[in-house]
Formats: C-alpha cells, structure tokens, sequence
C-alpha cells in the first residue's frame, strides 16, 4: 500500500527534517510498524493541514446546534442503521485508505484487548459481548460502531459484577495466556482507490461526530462519548494483569469519572484509536519477548541434556 513507502530514513532532510519522519524513525512507543507509517501519512497530507483548521470549528459549533435541536424533536428519532451507512460510503468513497486501514484495526485489536483480560483473570464468562473482526468496509454496515462502544461497557460491567460475585479482584497473572494478541498484520482490504479519497483520518472524524449527534440518539451519543475515556480503565486491568504500570502510562485517555464535554469527541477518538494501538503494540512486546525466553529455555535444556549424554 502507497502509505508503507512514505517514511524512510533516507529521506531524512538535515536542513529541514520532515516532523512525521521523525516521528516515524522515533522507537519511544510499542506500535506496530504498518499502523504507524499509516497514521503518519494521513498527518502528512494537505487535507489535514488545510481542512481540519476549517472543519474543526465547524463540526464543534453543528454538535451544539444538533444537541439544541434535539431539545425539540422526540427521543425516539434515531437511525444507526442510517448512521453506519453514511460512515461505510463516506469513507468508501472520500477517506484515504491509510485511514480505513487503521478504523478496521481498531476493531480487530480492540476484540483482541479485551480477549487477553478475560483470558488471564480466568474464571469468567463474558457473553454479552460480540467480537468484532471487520476485514473490509462492507463489514461495517452492521452496526459496528455501536457496537464497539457496547462492547466495552458490557464487558466492563459483566467482568466486575463476576468478580464482586466471586469474592475476588483482578490479580497479577502466575502464567500470561497471550494468545487472543495477534503478532502480524491483519487482512485488510481498506479500499480508498477512487480520485475522491483524500480525506485524513482526524478530519474524517471531526466530519463523522455531529453525525453520530446527529443519528444517535442524546443518551447513546453521550454514552459513545464518554466510552473514549474508559481506556484507562481496560489499561488498569491490563496492568493488574502483569504487575506493572508501563500499561497505565501509555494511555492518554484519561478516566471516565470526570467526563470531558462531547465538543472533544473527535480528538479524544483519535487518542483512543492510539492509545488502543501502543496497548496491543505492548502486549504484542510481552508475547515475543515470551516466546524468545522459551524459546532461550528450550534450547538450554537441550544443551543441558547434551552435556549429559556425553
């Protein structure tokens, strides 16, 4: 894909460093290579530098107006089967597909994230969440974005009134279960071939937020908001799970206890999408530092037992 090509330390400029190369050749975060060469494309385009300082401004100002308006008309109108369908051709149609690539990650890794907890808490049964694992842009018709946010909170809740049913708190794991983590890339098919595809990801997202104001009913679209901040909260379980706090510091989202406005959603969209990647980038660390030290182990008894054969 064009954006894998984009960054390469040859092209570094002296007199002149191009700041997402840079940012690109800097190793200070665990994220995968594809997904950051893509997020650092969709910043290096003339659509972030010249729409977004318009677009912002205005998609805050339409939610507001839309939240007025919704004081007027009943509660009951809303469509996400409308709202999912206007996402799917927008971005079929205007969005690059460096940013398409990284919407259908978000899903795949945010199944795999909560996958990992349940897996290593152990003793659960979480069945009130779907797994989302989108491949192309036709997968996310059915209703993928809400159900993403439902995911989280069903998850959430189902996980801890287990917990508090069993007498017990999430502890550090005595053998980390890593499989639900994948170590490649995802199949994708992200599309974003058409002259008209041109749009960054954050100004796509600051385009799609009075939409989903706007289709969402006031409780939904509110509780969608609010479910950007709960990636500290899956960063806690994550770090109880290892006994470490480097999960914790890695997050930017901060906790949902002290709500930001919904006139934020589309920037905080875009630290969670982040935030989500540098987690499954850790954990993906953890696992093959895992597999080495096994690995290490293995051949080691091999030499033991060769040593005493001789």
């Amino acid at each position: 894909m064009g954006w894998k090509s984009d960054f390469e330390q040859s092209n570094l400029n002296h007199s002149d460093p191009n700041p997402w190369l840079v940012l690109y050749l800097d190793r200070s975060l665990p994220i995968h290579d594809g997904a950051k060469r893509a997020l650092l494309a969709g910043h290096n385009t003339w659509s972030r530098r010249l729409l977004l300082p318009v677009v912002r401004p205005l998609a805050r100002l339409s939610i507001v107006l839309v939240q007025l308006l919704r004081l007027l008309i009943p509660e009951r109108w809303h469509s996400s089967r409308i709202l999912h369908r206007t996402i799917y051709w927008g971005l079929r149609y205007f969005v690059r597909a460096d940013a398409n690539y990284l919407i259908l990650r978000h899903f795949n890794i945010g199944t795999e994230l909560l996958q990992f907890i349940a897996d290593n808490v152990g003793g659960v049964e979480i069945g009130s969440t779907h797994p989302l694992r989108p491949r192309e842009l036709a997968d996310l018709l059915d209703d993928t974005f809400l159900v993403h946010d439902l995911n989280i909170y069903n998850f959430i809740g189902d996980l801890n009134s287990q917990l508090a049913e069993q007498g017990r708190e999430i502890l550090p794991a005595t053998e980390l279960d890593f499989s639900a983590i994948s170590d490649g890339d995802f199949d994708l098919e992200p599309g974003g071939q058409y002259a008209t595809s041109v749009l960054d990801l954050q100004t796509a997202i600051e385009l799609y937020t009075p939409l989903y104001a706007l289709f969402l009913s006031d409780h939904d679209f509110w509780r969608a908001s609010n479910s950007l901040q709960l990636d500290e909260t899956i960063s806690i379980y994550i770090g109880k799970l290892l006994n470490d706090s480097t999960a914790l510091s890695l997050v930017n989202n901060r906790h949902p206890m002290v709500p930001h406005t919904t006139l934020q959603a589309g920037f905080r969209l875009m630290l969670h999408g982040l935030d989500a990647e540098i987690l499954h980038g850790y954990l993906r660390q953890l696992k093959r530092a895992g597999q080495s030290g096994a690995a290490e182990q293995v051949s080691d008894e091999g030499r033991e037992h060769a040593v005493a054969g001789t």
